[in-house]
């Protein structure tokens, strides 16, 4: 380990080190040369106007007025995206925390059984603060908490009734997992049999045409609604759609305004949409091909470093982005990759390094458009250049 390494780490602790590590890493992610990806939320408030400003008119007649509680502009997303996902219609929503809470508890009403089967690892049950049980009245019961989508029998035989079925795609805690399409089409088959409705949570669904194997709409269809996200792929400044039957989507836009989602004017949040639709969707299918590549490099590295116990997860990804697991406190972690940010230019774990375990921690990692730019080669040069950074290596 280098001596910045050692004597970054000692110098802060607590929650004032997490702090001065968190603007380190953000300066980092801004200032580096080369990255595997360069989100919007890590560029200044300049930088994502001025390319809303010079990629709008690519996208929209931006002659036309501006919005007024979800016309014009917005009614325009809408149909681009029912038609994508060959669903019948579809309402924009400022945040996906309530579009699926609205879908959610029409369904509930609709099917008279307020209770949600979902995984124990699903967005609204990790990082919504109860919000299904706490503001709309939703009982969710968890079908598995193993690393991976419910299997047919497990919701097929579970002991509880159920009047929806959640199912994330892909499955971002467990490491951006999917089933396989034979055991999607199973898992909605053991819910229809339950006479159960189907939701995706697709907030990341646009990357799951290459694992799949099929277009987008294939893939909505088998499911009673899809909510999707504009902000996690496409790289928006936020917003969601919840797609489905006509009806539903009615609703679920009276339940938006109950919710307080019918905001003033959106245009700047759906014109990024509009743009991330336009952008950033045709290239996904080569950002998870090329996630691949930088996934079995990333492996090859850490072993021809001698880094023991390292993990990439899944180790083929299913999606552009997964996970990578290394036997060391996110401390030190977080500090080897930040000295090799800021002594070489090439930040290679960008993402927060969680802790889990006695001396195990993961990240995250994703590749966009920046990550393309690199081989297999750059990959391990990179990887053996962090491993020297690394205790006992």
């Amino acid at each position: 380990m280098t001596d910045t390494a050692a004597q970054g780490g000692e110098q802060r602790t607590g929650q004032a080190g997490q702090e001065h590590r968190r603007e380190r890493r953000l300066t980092a992610i801004a200032k580096a040369e080369r990255v595997l990806a360069r989100p919007g939320a890590y560029r200044t408030v300049g930088e994502r106007l001025t390319h809303l400003q010079q990629t709008a008119g690519e996208v929209y007649d931006t002659d036309r007025l501006v919005d007024v509680y979800g016309n014009r502009i917005v009614a325009d997303l809408e149909e681009r995206v029912a038609a994508l996902l060959g669903a019948e219609a579809a309402a924009f929503f400022p945040t996906g925390t309530m579009a699926q809470q609205v879908a959610l508890r029409c369904w509930a009403d609709r099917t008279g059984n307020h209770t949600v089967a979902l995984h124990a690892l699903a967005h609204p049950e990790v990082h919504e603060r109860q919000a299904f049980s706490r503001v709309s009245g939703l009982h969710p019961v968890r079908l598995t908490s193993e690393p991976r989508l419910p299997t047919a029998a497990e919701i097929r035989d579970f002991e509880e009734p159920f009047g929806t079925l959640m199912l994330e795609l892909p499955l971002r805690d467990a490491g951006y997992v999917l089933p396989t399409w034979d055991e999607l089409t199973g898992a909605v088959e053991a819910a229809r049999e339950r006479d159960a409705v189907v939701h995706f949570d697709g907030a990341r669904l646009w990357e799951t045409t290459v694992h799949f194997g099929r277009p987008l709409a294939e893939i909505a269809a088998l499911a009673d609604s899809v909510y999707v996200s504009f902000y996690k792929s496409l790289d928006g400044f936020g917003g969601a759609a919840l797609a489905g039957p006509a009806s539903l989507v009615e609703e679920a836009k009276t339940w938006r305004h109950r919710y307080g989602g019918m905001v003033f004017q959106q245009f700047p949040t759906v014109l990024s949409a509009l743009i991330g639709l336009e952008r950033e969707l045709p290239r996904l299918p080569d950002y998870v091909r090329h996630a691949r590549v930088v996934a079995g490099a990333l492996r090859d590295g850490f072993a021809a470093a001698g880094v023991p116990w390292a993990r990439v997860h899944p180790g083929e990804p299913h999606t552009h982005e997964f996970q990578v697991w290394l036997p060391y406190d996110s401390e030190v972690l977080t500090e080897a990759a930040l000295c090799q940010a800021e002594e070489t230019g090439t930040y290679l774990f960008g993402g927060h390094w969680e802790r889990s375990g006695p001396g195990l921690s993961r990240t995250e990692v994703s590749v966009r458009a920046e990550g393309l730019e690199w081989s297999a080669e750059d990959v391990r040069a990179a990887v053996a250049d962090f491993a020297r950074r690394l205790p006992g290596t």
